[in-house]
């Protein structure tokens, strides 16, 4: 099966008309899925959830997930019902992106928590518990150290098996996405490809010490760089052909499932229409 493609958005206010065009122009050109980063307490941005909701509505076949969800200001029973609103408003077509949380000064400048690097993944695994319960149970009941919700009556039921995709690198992190996650989505520009064999590795183990199978994971690479007309520079930094060469490699030999394209120079809106007409075809080619 040949991987799956996508776009990255920032979500600036100041540049929405542009992100409706560039969504537009990824479901013209037979991309995926788009993907939105969270940062509730950057001013210059829209609420993601706001705008995946806004953008669901004027697309058809495009999915949409948060890359990553801020866990730490959305709590998990409000974000389980937000998340089956919108998959059930648009037939099927959210995932949800989920992290531990990060810049925790402008957290707790928001009014949330402030965690130690291991106080975070326990409040994952708890929030993945009230999630995964409040979209097949009737009552949910967590009593956790972060998180305590007791009789909680969830609602509506999402439309389909929501994917709980989780952005991780960290060794403990690593080994709750193979224990419990749907799939792995993780940012090339926050390692590198040396390091991500070593980062798999931990999640099958843990994945098959939790009785699963690893292959079950869905592996989703964030991918950063520029479509460029001459020589290739840098591992994502060249002409169309060594994108498909990189991207090819990437899926053939650490086995990921789909990548999300940021476009870093450029014209963004040129970036993702090369993308998905000059790259895309030739990956898909390649992998299948």
């Amino acid at each position: 099966m040949s991987p799956d493609f996508g776009v990255f958005l920032i979500p600036e206010a100041a540049s929405y008309p542009g992100l409706r065009r560039q969504v537009e122009a990824a479901e013209r050109g037979g991309l995926d899925m788009i993907g939105i980063q969270d940062h509730p307490y950057q001013r210059r941005y829209l609420d993601s959830f706001a705008l995946i909701a806004d953008l669901l509505a004027r697309t058809e076949r495009l999915r949409f997930f948060p890359d990553v969800a801020n866990l730490p200001l959305r709590h998990p029973a409000l974000l389980a019902t937000t998340a089956a609103s919108l998959d059930v408003m648009s037939g099927g077509r959210f995932e949800l992106g989920l992290g531990a949380g990060a810049f925790w000064d402008a957290i707790v400048a928001m009014g949330g928590p402030r965690r130690s690097p291991g106080e975070s993944v326990e409040a994952l695994e708890e929030a993945i518990a009230i999630l995964r319960a409040a979209w097949t149970e009737q009552s949910v009941t967590v009593r956790g150290e972060h998180y305590q919700v007791a009789g909680f009556r969830p609602g509506p039921p999402p439309a389909h098996p929501i994917g709980i995709w989780i952005g991780a690198y960290k060794p403990r992190m690593l080994r709750l996405t193979g224990r419990l996650g749907d799939g792995w989505l993780p940012s090339l520009g926050n390692t590198t490809p040396a390091a991500l064999s070593e980062m798999q590795q931990r999640i099958d183990d843990a994945a098959v010490q939790a009785g699963r199978d690893p292959r079950a994971i869905r592996r989703l690479l964030n991918v950063s760089g520029t479509i460029t007309a001459g020589p290739a520079q840098e591992l994502l930094q060249g002409p169309p052909a060594h994108w498909v060469e990189a991207l090819t490699g990437l899926a053939a030999e650490q086995g990921f499932d789909g990548f999300v394209f940021w476009a870093t120079a450029g014209d963004t809106l040129e970036q993702i229409e090369r993308f998905a007409a000059d790259v895309v075809p030739g990956v898909r080619a390649a992998t299948a």
